[in-house]
């Protein structure tokens, strides 16, 4: 069905068409340039020493599990209130993956409390996922992470400019990982972008998303280098200059769409209070964030059947809605690590994320929060 209220709306207009256009006009269209530009845009705007484009985040995060050195036999502290991607890489290098909890369902990012009681000698590293762009308590995950020398892996996708303490995420472990996914806040279909402040990781995270080869073929055609060696085992994780044009187009845009998801949330803050039998993750936030999805969580329910009536009765009103994320530990692949996190499932069980994009009205959100209204009174 066509919603009155999508979930999301591409923030696309005659800009990204021209890039795309101006890209295949240039006759170079995949790893050149516009990787270069986009990656140079990333050090600036993230205050960082180094970014390295991308095919997807996935790939990102498998390359930044490669770069912590991490194999079979390895545990990797991480969440499982999160996409599976940010869990499928542990086990795409061999290591094992060991659940954590998240704090509350005001906090819905991991527990640094729960993450410390289960490190073990196998431990080698954790990874952090910043739900909705807010930020986890990197201070304390930091000061865990070096008590017993783990590396730290930020999955950011949801929060690019996203700020901790006035650095931006990402940018606090040792590698950041973001996503250029069609949902989220720098879209290009596909794509993504891994950051670093260690030197000898980009230069190995650039061998290895290339076929671990010395000189790409740009290099090659713009006369820098004519032969090329293979180095290491690579793979192809890399990203072509048309969706690399997207995003520099979409990267420059994103500080004014943040401004205006920060007004959305604010409109949406005002209105959700009203409501009793809701609680609003990070409610009291203060930070600078990119504000991706808008979730809430249900008060007092014991399952997720509640939860999906009233998505029903929203979707039947036009608004649609969906579930940041069914949790990973229950999935089949991953069940046999029989896992125990209450809070995770109580928050996968009640979560409902409403609609947040920029250009959302006042009087979408008055629509969209009256109806959540008439939808909890009228389901028991």
């Amino acid at each position: 069905m066509e919603y009155k209220i999508p979930l999301f709306k591409l923030n696309f207009g005659e800009e990204e068409i021209e890039a795309v256009t101006g890209t295949i006009r240039s006759k170079w269209i995949s790893t050149g340039p516009k990787c270069e530009e986009l990656e140079q845009l990333f050090v600036e705007m993230f205050d960082v020493n180094y970014a390295i484009s991308m095919s997807n985040c996935t790939d990102a995060l498998h390359m930044a599990c490669l770069l912590c050195d991490l194999k079979p036999g390895d545990e990797v502290l991480c969440p499982s209130l999160t996409f599976a991607a940010s869990v499928n890489c542990i086990k795409y290098v061999g290591a094992t993956p060991v659940f954590c909890d998240i704090e509350s369902v005001d906090h819905i990012n991991i527990d640094p409390v729960d993450l410390e009681q289960k490190i073990t000698s196998k431990t080698k590293a954790i990874i952090v996922v910043h739900m909705a762009g807010f930020p986890a308590k990197m201070d304390d995950i930091m000061d865990i992470a070096r008590k017993y020398n783990l590396k730290v892996i930020e999955d950011a996708c949801h929060g690019p400019l996203s700020e901790y303490n006035g650095k931006k995420l990402g940018t606090i472990g040792d590698v950041g990982c973001f996503s250029f996914f069609s949902n989220k806040n720098i879209s290009t279909g596909e794509g993504g972008m891994l950051i670093t402040n260690n030197e000898d990781m980009a230069k190995k995270a650039r061998f290895l998303r290339s076929h671990g080869m010395t000189t790409m073929s740009y290099q090659r055609a713009s006369g820098h280098a004519t032969t090329y060696d293979i180095v290491e085992l690579g793979y192809n994780f890399r990203l072509d200059d048309i969706r690399a044009s997207l995003g520099v187009v979409q990267l420059n845009k994103l500080p004014n769409d943040l401004e205006k998801r920060i007004m959305v949330r604010e409109a949406y803050l005002k209105r959700l209070s009203e409501l009793e039998n809701i609680i609003i993750p990070f409610v009291s936030n203060t930070e600078f964030v990119s504000n991706y999805i808008m979730p809430v969580v249900l008060k007092k329910n014991t399952s997720s059947s509640k939860r999906n009536e009233v998505r029903e009765y929203l979707h039947s009103a036009g608004i649609q809605t969906s579930v940041h994320y069914p949790p990973v530990h229950k999935f089949s692949i991953y069940c046999d690590l029989k896992a125990s996190l209450p809070v995770t499932e109580y928050v996968a069980d009640n979560e409902i994320t409403l609609p947040m994009y920029a250009s959302l009205s006042v009087e979408e959100i008055e629509f969209i929060v009256s109806t959540l209204k008439q939808a909890l009174n009228e389901i028991q």
